[in-house]
């Protein structure tokens, strides 16, 4: 298996992520570490700034900023977690607004609402009526739409590091040892001291969250196609800006770019282990055939994609959890840390908006929802 410094080939995204932190020795203490530098952690540290402007806060990565799962989605916007709506979730969307209001990230939001489409039971005004395995239409809207994931990471490390929080790109946390109120973190070979811990590191690091027996990490694919004229989206559907997902399989997804390309999204790489994430390559094996899949079908969907051309091809991890519900809770060997992921695909907004949550939750000013807990024997 590589090492830590290996860079897989997860492809290129349609953004880029223009903000890197200034560089800073590590800290021997902090009171906030926050493992994971992409939405929910950027999030969280930037939240227990203004909550707790007196105390020191620390992010580490393995890598850069959004180089994980944040960085490699396809950002589409959607209110409910993958199970649903869970007790006590609140309005998620509204949420996420205030807090890229309050953060002063300029995200690209637009929130015009989600086409559910399938197979079956469909609307008898469907916009959408496309080949795949069947007739696709439209079955219902649901609140939601799309966010330009580069500009949400910039801003939300930007608006971070302007209030006090040091973030420290390829600074692997390798280990982690509890000891009464404080954390004992090894950090690039060196030991932070930590009093309360955030780890947010989704599909990655799964043994450090105390995630290794109850989550399955996978690999998802997408590509970007050329910019489609006003006709092609008006032929497809398309021409309300919603994004849409398939209720039913084989599954599909896709949003338009600012550009009036569009990004379809489908497949699965499965995984033994999440190590396994630091050597998929979209331009080898299994991947490649996968994204060569995505684009026949795109191209068979409807006679205006028939010559589209692609301009973008990528993946990224997702974690899924038991019964598709996020983890949000006490890290089994910590009640003063948290652990944070496996939105299953459905974490754009969720992240940030639970990454919130859990800096209010280390300041003791907010509980944690009841939805799971992770065992201490894991």
């Amino acid at each position: 298996m590589p090492d830590s410094a290996t860079k897989p080939n997860w492809g290129q995204p349609p953004w880029t992520i223009d903000f890197h932190p200034a560089r800073h020795p590590l800290p021997e203490a902090v009171d906030f570490a926050v493992v994971g530098a992409g939405f929910s952690g950027l999030a969280a540290a930037a939240r227990l700034r203004r909550i707790a402007p007196e105390k020191s806060v620390a992010v580490f990565d393995r890598a850069l900023i959004g180089a994980g799962s944040s960085g490699h989605t396809g950002g589409m916007v959607l209110a409910e977690t993958a199970a649903g709506d869970l007790p006590g979730l609140g309005d998620v969307l509204a949420g996420y607004t205030e807090i890229l209001k309050d953060l002063r990230v300029d995200a690209d939001l637009a929130l015009p609402g989600v086409w559910e489409i399938g197979r079956t039971a469909t609307l008898s005004d469907s916009p959408i009526s496309w080949t795949d395995f069947g007739n696709l239409r439209a079955v219902r809207q649901v609140p939601g739409g799309s966010v330009d994931p580069g500009r949400v990471l910039s801003g939300l490390a930007r608006a971070a590091e302007t209030s006090g929080v040091l973030i420290y790109e390829d600074s692997e946390v390798t280990g982690a040892e509890f000891d009464n109120d404080v954390a004992r973190l090894r950090v690039a070979g060196k030991i932070v001291r930590a009093g309360a811990v955030l780890f947010a590191t989704n599909a990655m690091s799964l043994e450090l969250a105390g995630l290794s027996t109850r989550t399955k990490p996978k690999f998802t694919l997408a590509i970007a196609t050329e910019p489609l004229s006003a006709a092609q989206l008006e032929q497809l559907g398309l021409a309300s800006g919603k994004p849409f997902y398939t209720i039913d399989f084989p599954y599909l997804w896709g949003r338009q770019l600012r550009s009036s390309g569009f990004i379809f999204g489908a497949g699965l790489v499965h995984l033994e282990n999440w190590r396994e994430l630091q050597i998929v390559d979209v331009s080898k094996g299994e991947a490649r055939k996968l994204i060569a899949r995505i684009e026949t079908r795109v191209r068979a969907l409807h006679p205006a994609l028939h010559d589209v051309q692609y301009t973008h091809r990528w993946g990224g991890p997702i974690l899924i959890g038991d019964d598709w519900q996020p983890i949000f809770a006490r890290h089994p060997k910590s009640p003063r840390s948290i652990v944070l992921a496996a939105f299953s695909g459905h974490g754009v907004a969720q992240s940030v908006y639970l990454g919130a949550w859990a800096a209010e939750a280390l300041c003791g000013h907010r509980d944690l929802p009841d939805w799971n807990f992770i065992d201490k024997s894991a």
